[in-house]
């Protein structure tokens, strides 16, 4: 844990956006410094943090790598369509309320409160909320869910309480930082956007992902790892169904290291290709210009 970085007394813990880069650094994280700045306010306003990007630009990984600096639980709250209040935020056991009814004299005024402590089943947001602070709210993929949980989310985002019929009020004095990522499936709503601070996660330049990937995967060479950002580039260049982001260069460059190889080849392109290509038309795609993936060594 990096005590300069996080203070129990709700103290930011961050004196400049260069400063959170740094500390994100330690934790295998490089983010340029529009993201540190971004960071940087989200965690001394604070504010919400909108991330948006397409898939495998790394905007997981910066809740992830904030959580590690920080020393605290990182709460995700993986969104999905058809996700509803009581799966983000609590749920009764009625298991074992049943359980605990049959076996308790109820003719005799036995047993405890069904509806207490002991019963309820913390879902994410309610777990980040009873942090006080000490953890990192990741809401990942906002945009696959819908307009009515996404309401929802922004009554949450905007009080920072609940309210449990049966336990009362339950209000966060010291939120946690919250992370919103979205690979723009869909528009979402105005009203969440202005509640959060906005930072859009472009891919790197060709130097700063082979870095990335050098951070991510240190047992990668250098050499390997600039063949595999000017091929990754090809690959962008073409018309795919799903380009290959930063995770998937760093994916296709653990592979090549692991099959103890520094080249290019066509065969090896093959053979590998299907850790940085996710579909089958995008495969076939670029097998009418593996010759000249494997040029570019």
């Amino acid at each position: 844990m990096d005590s300069e970085l996080y203070s129990p007394d709700g103290g930011t813990g961050f004196s400049s956006p260069a400063h959170a880069a740094q500390l994100l650094h330690r934790h295998s994280y490089l983010a340029d410094q529009g993201l540190a700045t971004a960071i940087y306010l989200a965690r001394t306003l604070p504010q919400p943090l909108m991330l948006e990007g397409e898939a495998g630009v790394g905007k997981t990984e910066v809740a992830k790598a904030l959580a590690d600096a920080l020393g605290v639980p990182l709460v995700r709250l993986q969104c999905y369509e058809g996700i509803d209040a009581a799966q983000a935020l609590y749920e009764w056991d009625y298991t074992r309320q049943l359980l605990h009814l049959r076996a308790a004299d109820l003719r005799d005024g036995a047993g405890r409160d069904i509806y207490s402590e002991e019963f309820l089943l913390e879902r994410p947001l309610l777990r980040a909320l009873r942090s006080e602070g000490k953890s990192v709210l990741l809401i990942d993929e906002i945009d696959r869910a819908d307009d009515e949980f996404e309401a929802f989310l922004l009554e949450i985002l905007s009080d920072f309480q609940i309210s449990i019929p049966e336990l009362g009020v339950i209000h966060s004095a010291t939120p946690p930082m919250v992370i919103l990522t979205s690979n723009r499936t869909r528009e979402l709503h105005d009203a969440l956007k202005r509640r959060c601070l906005y930072h859009w996660i472009d891919l790197p330049e060709p130097l700063r992902e082979v870095e990335i990937i050098r951070t991510r995967a240190p047992e990668v060479t250098e050499a390997l790892a600039r063949k595999v950002v000017r091929a990754a580039a090809r690959l962008r260049r073409a018309d795919l169904v799903k380009t290959p982001g930063v995770a998937e260069t760093i994916s296709w460059s653990r592979a090549l290291q692991r099959l103890g190889t520094d080249r290019l080849d066509v065969g090896t392109v093959r053979l590998t290709m299907g850790a940085a290509l996710k579909e089958r038309d995008d495969l076939e795609t670029a097998e009418g210009f593996i010759e000249e993936l494997a040029d570019l060594e």
